[in-house]
Parts: structure tokens; C-alpha cells; sequence
């Protein structure tokens, strides 16, 4: 079990890139010589290449010897880094995104895999933990770290470093990880027929939409707060540990609520919080600079709380649909969760183009409210089958 550490540090890597650069972008921006919206869309196409890479990867690769494909993905996630810190202009940053999303989408899903196998069915939560706990750090240390680092030696040092840990994490599995034969997967059609179903697609909706109301706040947060609060770089690393944190207990936290009080009800409970908190940063722009701080410092915890805590529920909502295609549905959450980041860093790149950096807040409780229908649709359709059984 220890060995799989070096699939953790895969995802430490994965994750610190995928979220430090919502505090970088301003940087960025200035240093690309484009504007904070065009900045956003580097987000946008890293979402967009996961979700829709994810399914195909795992099918052109389900054939593969696993160990080689985590190999492989972890080497193109450190080349790609290293082109996002060498590349000259926008253009280039835009096509090493690419790749990285590609290669993530790649490796994430062969790592639970991998991770699965190796600990058999006694031990496969534990397993599993190994590479989520991974994620779950990025978020707590590696984000802010990734952010300080940027401040202080520029924004090309953070791909740098990331760069670094993939290729620690790629030694680590080709000389300490076993080779493991490939496993049987879903095809393309087979996902497609899931995702069909209208109790899926309903759960899935809500994926979206909760999502994109989080991207629409998350990839800008370091604009909104130097707009609304003036937080400089090193305050935003500080806000951005606090979010990490409250991100990582919410995540435990959805897991035992959903167990406890139904999944459902949880995501219910989650959605109407993070409506609550983007409503507070709404109204926080009004504030004298003075309180607000005072007023944002915990909605931007509750915010993390409850948004991961939804998550960790929706998750328990699609394996109770179908468990015998929990992996599939899984996966398809993952494109549903990438898809919505996508669409939210693209719809804040138009509420930012149009000036409206304060407003952001707005749009992210628009998605929230759109959350809670399809929600409600398929809460009052599992009420009606319960009460014809």
C-alpha cells in the first residue's frame, strides 16, 4: 500500500496546477499581454478538454498495461508543464493546457483503478484514499504554496515546480510500482446508454450547475477580492489555505452526512449554503472596505464547506442509481464536474469582459438557484416511485 504514494503524489501534482491558477491569473494576464477574460478561457479549455477526454482516454487505453499508462500520463502531465513555463506567449500557455488536461484526464482515473486493484476488496477504500488524499493536499497546501511561489519568482516558477513533482511521482512508479494487467472497462455506447437514463441526467445537471456557480467565483476570486476587498498576493494565499481547508473538511463531512441523512438531503443542504454565501458576496460589494473582510472571510468558508460536501454527495446519489456501474457513472460525474468549471470560467470571462467583477457573486447564486430544479425534480420523482412501491 505504501507504494502508492507515488500515484498520490501524481495527484498532488494534478491537482496543485488545476487550482493554483485561479490566483495566478491576473499575473498572468499582465504577462501574456491580454486581458483577464482571455486568461479565464485557459481555464475553460483545460475543463473542456478533461470532460470531454476522460471517457475517451479510458476507453483507447482500457486495453493498455496499467502500469504504463499511468507512466505515460504522468511524463506528458510533466512535459506539458514545462512547455506552460517556457512558452513565449498566450498561444503556447493555451496548448500546454491542453495537454495537461489530456494527460489528467489520463492518469486520474487509471490511478483509482490501479489503486483498486492493488487493494483488493478489504482494503480498496484505503486504496482509494491514497489518490484522493492526494487532491485533497493540492488543495490545502498546494494551491496557496503554488500562489506564494508565483508572487515571489513569477508565475512560470509554479508550472516549474509542478513540473518537478510529476517527474518525481513518474520515477516513483516506474521503479517502486508492479506492473498490472488491464482491466475490463466500459465502452463509449455503454456510458452513453447510462447517461441517457433521466434520473442520471438529473443528478448530473446538478453536477453542472453547482460546479459552475463555484468556477464562476473560484477562477476569478483573486480579481473579485482585489476589486471588492483590496487583498493583495499574500492575503490571497491566506484566503485560498482557509477555502482549502474548509474544501477538505466538507468533503469528509458530505460523506458522513449522506450516510446519515440521505445523499439527497445533503446536496440540498449543500446547494441552499453555497446560495447563501454567493448572495454574501454579492451584497459585500456595498460594504465600506473596512468590513468587508468581516463579511467574506466566512462565506468564503462556507462556501468551501458546502460546496465539496455537495460534491461527496452527489457522488453517493449516482452509485445508489446503478451500483453495478459505479465506475461508469463515477466517470461520468467527472466530465459532468469538468464540463461545469468550464462553463462557469467562460461565463465569468463575460461577466468580467462587460466590467462586472463585483457581480460575479450574482452569477454564481443564478447557478446555484439553477441547481435546486433539477434537484427538486428528482427528489419528488424518487418520492413518487416510493410512494407507488
Amino acid at each position: 500500500m505504501t507504494r502508492l504514494i507515488w500515484l498520490s503524489l501524481g495527484a498532488f501534482a494534478i491537482g496543485t496546477e488545476g487550482f493554483m491558477i485561479a490566483g495566478l491569473l491576473p499575473a498572468m494576464a499582465r504577462d501574456l499581454n491580454v486581458g483577464l477574460p482571455a486568461a479565464g478561457h485557459l481555464v475553460t479549455a483545460f475543463s473542456l478538454a478533461y470532460a470531454s477526454g476522460a471517457p475517451v482516454m479510458a476507453v483507447l487505453t482500457a486495453r493498455l498495461e496499467r502500469r504504463s499508462v499511468l507512466a505515460v500520463a504522468m511524463a506528458g502531465f510533466s512535459l506539458a508543464n514545462l512547455l506552460a513555463a517556457l512558452a513565449p506567449g498566450y498561444a503556447g500557455v493555451l496548448a500546454a493546457r491542453l495537454l495537461l488536461a489530456l494527460s489528467a484526464s489520463s492518469f486520474m482515473p487509471a490511478a483509482s483503478g490501479y489503486a483498486a486493484a492493488v487493494g483488493g476488496p478489504e482494503r480498496r477504500g484505503r486504496a482509494l484514499s491514497m489518490v484522493t488524499n492526494g487532491l485533497t493536499l493540492a488543495i490545502v497546501a498546494g494551491v496557496p504554496l503554488g500562489v506564494l511561489l508565483g508572487q515571489s519568482f513569477g508565475w512560470r516558477a509554479t508550472f516549474l515546480g509542478v513540473a518537478g513533482l510529476a517527474a518525481l511521482s513518474l520515477i516513483g512508479i516506474l521503479a517502486w510500482l508492479p506492473r498490472q494487467a488491464p482491466t475490463t472497462t466500459a465502452s463509449l455506447g455503454e456510458r452513453l446508454v447510462l447517461a441517457k437514463r433521466s434520473d442520471m441526467l438529473a443528478v448530473l445537471a446538478t453536477s453542472v450547475l453547482t460546479v459552475a456557480g463555484t468556477f464562476t467565483m473560484y477562477t476569478y476570486l483573486g480579481a473579485f477580492l482585489a476589486d471588492v476587498a483590496g487583498v493583495g498576493p499574500q492575503r490571497l494565499a491566506l484566503v485560498l489555505l482557509g477555502f482549502g481547508i474548509a474544501s477538505a473538511a466538507g468533503a469528509r463531512l458530505g460523506g458522513t452526512m449522506a450516510d446519515n441523512w440521505g445523499a439527497g438531503d445533503t446536496v440540498m443542504i449543500g446547494c441552499c449554503l453555497t446560495l447563501l454565501a454567493y448572495l454574501v458576496f454579492s451584497l459585500s460589494a456595498a460594504l465600506r472596505p473596512a468590513q468587508v473582510m468581516l463579511a467574506l472571510v466566512p462565506a468564503i468558508l462556507l462556501w468551501g464547506l458546502a460546496s465539496w460536501g455537495l460534491m461527496t454527495a452527489q457522488q453517493a446519489r449516482l452509485v445508489s442509481l446503478a451500483p453495478a456501474l459505479a465506475a461508469v457513472s463515477l466517470s461520468l460525474n467527472s466530465s459532468a464536474i469538468y464540463l461545469g468549471s468550464a462553463a462557469g470560467a467562460a461565463v465569468g470571462a463575460l461577466v468580467i469582459a462587460d466590467g462586472g467583477v463585483a457581480r460575479l457573486g450574482w452569477v454564481a447564486a443564478g447557478f446555484s438557484v439553477a441547481a435546486l430544479l433539477p434537484l427538486a425534480a428528482s427528489s419528488r420523482t424518487a418520492s413518487e416511485r416510493f410512494d407507488e412501491w
